[in-house]
């Protein structure tokens, strides 16, 4: 979602930005965007300080002065090591915007909120002298693949016999099933998005009885490969796969797939972000703040969250299924969209 503040700041300012990022997705996804002219990806739990890459960041923040600086982080405790980073850099306070401080109270969707925070100036900087640019901002979040990054996932389904087929995508796993606590989450029940294996097996059937021609994915990681091996297991179904997914070949496949099943989770953005026709389940986060946004205006369903429920494993696998065929009742059922 950041992508929207992206764009606004790049049209607003006429400079692409400079990322400052905490996680290995920030690279994959953000490298060869439009709007952004370097990333660099810092340790999020790590001491800053001791890392070479926070350095040759802060240097490059430091030399674009007067530039502003927007700090988009809303976790108390990183925005803390955030300001002290900052201050080890030299940066002026005067240049800095807080989200944190600026838009403390506000509601809605977070890209109303991003961009709500995009028109904001730091108070070393003239907001009179950067008005908003014309025209309606980019209300939804974008993302691009490239005809080479598509010729390899045509080869890399032709390899595995899947060329030709409608691809549909499930995402079972969310930022807890890729953690080292994981079976802990699992044990205390604390995940809010887990939703059964046994559902999700028998989710598979359904669908594979809906839709007979096509493949069923189970996309995920590589630590949540065990999990989505147990789920097509279990489904026994000859139509479902796995594939442990690096980022841009999720994208990739997110242009060429028919639709998505997701739990509430990065992926189910990207995949709204590029265009794909897709179903979020939520548990205890409110879709009215989270739910994916599509610039090309493809369908985004949520089901569930408050006030309706609070877990993923209070929705039932007939409405879940009733949800995507709804979805896609109206779309073409062949190899691509």
């Amino acid at each position: 979602m950041l992508t929207a503040l992206l764009n606004s700041l790049h049209r607003r300012f006429g400079r692409r930005c400079l990322v400052l990022a905490a996680g290995p997705w920030s690279h994959p996804l953000l490298d060869d965007h439009p709007d952004v002219e370097r990333v660099w990806s810092l340790p999020r739990h790590a001491p800053m300080a001791l890392s070479p890459v926070t350095w040759q960041a802060l240097r490059a923040v430091r030399a674009s002065r007067p530039g502003p600086v927007y700090v988009c982080e809303y976790q108390p405790r990183q925005v803390r090591r955030i300001r002290r980073l900052l201050s080890w850099g030299g940066i002026s306070p005067q240049r800095c915007v807080y989200i944190t401080e600026e838009l403390a109270g506000a509601r809605g969707h977070w890209v109303e909120r991003l961009l709500q925070f995009a028109r904001l100036s730091p108070r070393g900087i003239p907001g009179a002298s950067y008005p908003p640019p014309p025209g309606d901002p980019v209300s939804a979040p974008r993302l691009a693949v490239s005809q080479a990054e598509l010729a390899a996932l045509d080869g890399w389904l032709a390899q595995r016999s899947w060329a030709g087929r409608s691809l549909v995508l499930i995402q079972p796993g969310n930022f807890r099933t890729m953690s080292r606590r994981r079976e802990r989450w699992a044990q205390n029940q604390a995940d809010d998005k887990a939703w059964p294996q046994a559902y999700w097996a028998a989710l598979l059937q359904q669908v594979s009885a809906a839709l007979p021609d096509a493949l069923l994915i189970l996309c995920g990681a590589p630590a949540e490969g065990p999990m989505l091996e147990e789920i097509r297991r279990s489904a026994g179904c000859a139509q479902a796969v796995v594939a442990e997914l690096p980022l841009r070949r999720l994208l990739a496949l997110c242009e060429r797939a028919h639709s998505m099943i997701s739990i509430d989770t990065g992926p189910a953005h990207a995949a709204a972000a590029c265009g794909l026709p897709l179903l979020v389940m939520y548990g205890a986060e409110s879709p009215a703040e989270w739910l994916p946004r599509s610039a090309s205006g493809s369908a985004v369903v949520a089901l569930g969250g408050p006030p309706r429920s609070h877990r993923v494993d209070e929705l039932s696998v007939a409405e879940v299924f009733a949800a995507w065929h709804a979805l896609v009742s109206g779309l073409p059922s062949g190899p691509s969209r």
